[in-house]
């Protein structure tokens, strides 16, 4: 059974799009507010995500944006903003489709299912699993493998492995200790201060200036965070 993740803050509206996506067998999570919503997009897995753009905390559009930074799923806008400019923009931020209120439902379970299906036939399962582009990086996690502007860059496996979870961790703060238990483990013989060195090995290789990383950003005191 396909997963929607349905981020609305009209509930009367949020409730009749799950009633019609249920009845044709989708399962639906439902949240009200933008914070909410875009915490679920990063850390669920869901096949395809309902987005309004008026919502209370994160709007809209910055969901669409820091979801497509990281995921390459299916994101549907359903708006009540009409204007073309609006359209335009959601669209241009990675949005496959945009919706108007009032709508038929019919037609947004019409569209949900092909843009599933269209996702499935062009990229299939496995790519959408284990393919992540970010900032101009596309790192194959079936091939580990990272290509930078489409260009192979060579990475270590730790280097590789710490990058992968930085990036699936977007904007937290994480600290060295916790990347050192994640990715050297309890049992290693290395110490702490190797996450600083890979950090900055890391930075040479994505970071246009790694002296002043935008990106892979260094929080004093605390940790690091990967910026998306």
């Amino acid at each position: 059974m396909k997963k929607i993740l349905l981020i609305e803050d009209d509930i009367s509206i949020a409730e009749l799009q799950r009633d019609y996506l249920e009845i044709n067998k989708f399962r639906v999570d439902i949240q009200h507010s933008g914070d909410e919503g875009l915490q679920h997009a990063l850390q669920g897995h869901y096949d395809l995500i309902i987005l309004d753009i008026m919502l209370p905390g994160v709007n809209g559009f910055e969901i669409c944006k820091q979801i497509r930074a990281v995921k390459n799923i299916p994101i549907l806008f359903v708006s009540a903003k009409k204007e073309d400019i609006d359209k335009i923009r959601g669209l241009g931020l990675g949005a496959d489709d945009y919706i108007t209120k009032p709508f038929s439902p019919g037609e947004l379970v019409a569209r949900v299912k092909a843009h599933i299906e269209r996702y499935e036939r062009l990229a299939g399962k496995q790519t959408q699993t284990n393919t992540i582009f970010v900032h101009g990086i596309t790192i194959d996690k079936s091939a580990r493998k990272v290509y930078i502007d489409q260009e192979e860059t060579p990475f270590t496996t730790k280097e590789f492995d710490l990058l992968v979870f930085l990036v699936m961790h977007p904007n937290q703060v994480l600290s060295k200790e916790q990347l050192y238990e994640k990715i050297w483990g309890l049992e290693s013989a290395a110490d702490v201060s190797t996450v600083t060195v890979h950090i900055r090995k890391i930075r040479g290789k994505i970071e246009g200036d790694p002296a002043q990383p935008k990106f892979l950003e260094t929080v004093w005191g605390a940790g690091y965070r990967f910026n998306v």
